[in-house]
């Protein structure tokens, strides 16, 4: 006659002829074995589904997950990077924004070519100008297309203005805003 174990909402059964008189069959839970009576702090290659956890540390090794800038989860806001002066665009700007303080110099706000610095496609970064002092944003090879319109060529944020850049493939970028020309 088999002996119930219930784990949760999941019942298994051990029939009785597999355990011995100290219940001592151990049994197996992903790929990690459990004497009965005995207390395990880690359990590996066990898949939960609907799962609370009301405390403790929680650590993975997740397989599969997709790592690139564009399909991580972002942020509830828009960090912050400030630049007071000329500036070359990189790879942690993506999901972010570049803030051109108030009293600044004009700056130029370069993007990198594809073949020096791959963002991803989807990536996209916003610059804010706050100051009197215009932002050109330009970039080193790749092509960047003005929304709306689609003409080329660096742009030119005035104050107040802000701008963001979608790169939408491997050397092309869109970018929209407003004070933008």
């Amino acid at each position: 006659m088999p002996v119930p174990n219930t784990f949760a909402s999941a019942t298994t059964s051990i029939p009785l002829a597999q355990l011995d008189a100290n219940f001592a069959t151990p049994i197996t839970l992903g790929n990690t074995v459990i004497q009965l009576g005995n207390t395990v702090s880690t359990i590996g290659n066990i898949t939960l589904s609907n799962v609370t956890i009301n405390g403790g540390a929680i650590s993975a090794n997740v397989a599969n997950a997709t790592t690139d800038s564009a399909n991580v989860v972002g942020y509830m806001g828009i960090p912050q990077n400030i630049q007071n002066g000329s500036y070359n665009v990189v790879l942690g700007d993506s999901g972010k924004h570049i803030y051109h303080p108030i009293n600044t110099a004009a700056a130029v706000y370069t993007f990198p070519a594809n073949s020096n610095v791959a963002f991803t496609i989807g990536s996209a970064v916003t610059i804010i100008n706050g100051s009197a002092n215009n932002i050109t944003i330009s970039l080193t090879s790749d092509t960047m297309y003005l929304a709306g319109n689609g003409a080329t060529g660096s742009r030119t944020l005035t104050q107040f203005g802000i701008a963001t850049a979608v790169k939408v493939t491997s050397n092309s970028w869109l970018i929209s805003g407003t004070n933008l020309i």
